[in-house]
């Protein structure tokens, strides 16, 4: 008996040797996770992949639902032709025609819902984010998003996949935009911030190109289910990576939160309207192209099914290329960040004008390459402008500047899917393709209103003026607020009891209203 209670009783030693290291390895663990610097790069990809699901979700079902929505339509003529004619059969012809009829406006209509729905929500959950932080809207969002691309696996009507696309952008005006504005709020020096907005920029391009491929080849040999199953489950892991690292639920301090200035307020500021009419123009080639250039293709150069499938896929790397080189030039000439994105709006010009003009699959690669490009340097350029915008002008809380930055989007793409249709059934193909690039290049010089501000980042740092340590991101402000209350009797450092700062950027506020009277 002793020889078996000592295996006994070494065996238990054994196991908690093995659980207290395991515990050891765990605190370590939790502890390198609480490090601000590797907490941040987490939140980065947690968001990365928030946007990657939800562009790829807005873009996956373009090669599927218009097929499956024919189908559909087939399938419900045949049934009633059945119903009231069962001795005749339906001719070709007549099946074709009565297909038709309402395919178009049914797959306009479900495309521009997401954008549509999201424009509505935006001006909403920007003050909500202000108002409650980042982490629990994006969490909503992630949330929201699983529902609908569930509701799309199993929808078999036109009406649930409407209620799942509308769900979609309900869940995209939380996720994408406490997403960046996370983002914006984490990484305060604006380096870093141009450079992990970017990366979060090139997984929305690889999310946008890719998507389309994706859910063609998996709905040829898989079915229509199986795309939208494999996005609900990496939707799902992370949002459980969300949970368990950032944990939003718990530590709430709300009652420390700044609140940040009302949505309508940032809408007026010239700057941010400038910026925001920007986003909008540059997408617009984009948002109007997606629709509409694989019908022309197929009228003009007879392209085959891969062919359209595969048009905006090669786009990915210049885009890609576009973010690259302007996070470096950004890293080196902060203040010409108008420039870049002024740059870019004339290449998405040039690049929409010669469009028409291509006759084969191979020379349309170029102008969609650099429509793509150009669109890089703009949103890359401005996104980070927007929360410098709202450092040097407002409140340091980002939720409502981005969710302008986010209906800015919605509305090229709400507009879209309705509007191109007519604009080339009524003007043409080469007529829409010359306004879009008259726009962008017109739009162009209004960038130039910003060389101002882009020229404060080296001296207008209000965080590194007020704050003796490190920036900490959303609670900022309440630390600056408690430095000038405890500061506003006392001599400042010039020993004049004049605050350098104050009047410094009094004065550069003067030269703000001057640019605009």
């Amino acid at each position: 008996m002793e020889p078996e209670s000592s295996a006994a009783s070494g065996l238990a030693k054994c196991a908690a040797v093995k659980l207290s290291e395991m515990s050891a390895k765990t605190k370590q663990l939790g502890s390198a996770l609480r490090e601000p610097d590797r907490q941040r790069r987490i939140i980065l990809v947690i968001v990365c992949v928030a946007l990657l699901l939800d562009n790829m979700l807005y873009m996956v079902i373009v090669p599927i639902i218009p097929d499956y929505l024919a189908d559909l339509e087939s399938e419900q003529i045949e049934h009633v032709h059945v119903v009231l004619h069962p001795n005749s059969s339906l001719h070709p012809t007549d099946k074709s025609a009565a297909k038709k009829s309402n395919l178009d406006i049914q797959i306009g209509v479900l495309f521009a819902s997401k954008a549509i729905l999201q424009l509505i929500v935006n001006p909403i959950s920007g003050t909500f984010i202000d108002r409650v932080g980042y982490d629990i809207p994006l969490l909503i969002g992630l949330s929201v998003m699983f529902m609908s691309t569930c509701i799309f696996a199993f929808a078999e009507n036109y009406a649930t996949l409407f209620i799942a696309r509308s769900l979609q952008g309900l869940g995209s005006a939380f996720a994408d935009t406490s997403g960046l504005a996370m983002i914006a709020d984490k990484y305060t020096e604006e380096a870093e911030r141009t450079r992990a907005l970017g990366i979060a920029l090139a997984f929305i391009s690889f999310g946008s190109l890719v998507a389309p491929p994706f859910g063609g080849i998996l709905y040829e040999f898989a079915g229509k289910r199986v795309p939208f199953i494999v996005l609900a489950c990496i939707c799902l892991i992370d949002g459980f990576m969300f949970l368990t690292i950032i944990r939003p639920l718990t530590n709430r301090t709300r009652e420390n939160m700044p609140v940040g200035p009302p949505i309508y307020k940032l809408m007026i500021d010239p700057y941010i309207a400038v910026v925001a009419g920007a986003l909008t123009v540059c997408n617009i080639p984009l948002a109007f192209l997606e629709p509409t250039i694989a019908s022309w293709m197929e009228t003009t150069m007879h392209a085959t099914q891969w062919e359209m499938g595969l048009t905006w896929l090669p786009a990915f790397f210049p885009h890609v290329f576009g973010v690259y080189i302007t996070v470096k030039l950004a890293a080196k000439n902060p203040n010409l960040q108008w420039f870049y994105g002024a740059l870019g709006m004339v290449i998405i010009g040039a690049s929409s004008c010669t469009v028409p003009a291509c006759k084969t699959f191979g020379q349309l690669i170029a102008p969609l390459c650099g429509i793509c490009f150009g669109i890089a340097l703009v949103d890359t350029a401005l996104l980070p402008t927007l929360a410098f915008l709202v450092d040097v002008r407002h409140v340091s809380v980002y939720g409502s500047v981005y969710a302008i930055a986010d209906i800015s989007y919605s509305v090229a793409y709400a507009m879209g899917p309705i509007v191109a249709g007519q604009i080339v059934h009524n003007l043409g193909f080469v007529q829409l393709n010359l306004g879009m690039g008259l726009i962008n290049v017109l739009y162009a010089p209004a960038l130039l209103l910003l060389r101002n501000v882009c020229q404060m980042k080296p001296s207008h740092s209000e965080r590194d003026t007020l704050l003796e340590e490190g920036p900490r991101g959303l609670y900022d402000t309440i630390r600056m607020e408690e430095r000038r209350g405890k500061n506003k009797n006392c001599v400042n450092a010039d020993g004049n009891g004049v605050d350098p700062f104050r009047v410094q950027r009094s004065m550069s506020e003067e030269s703000f209203g001057n640019d605009f009277t």
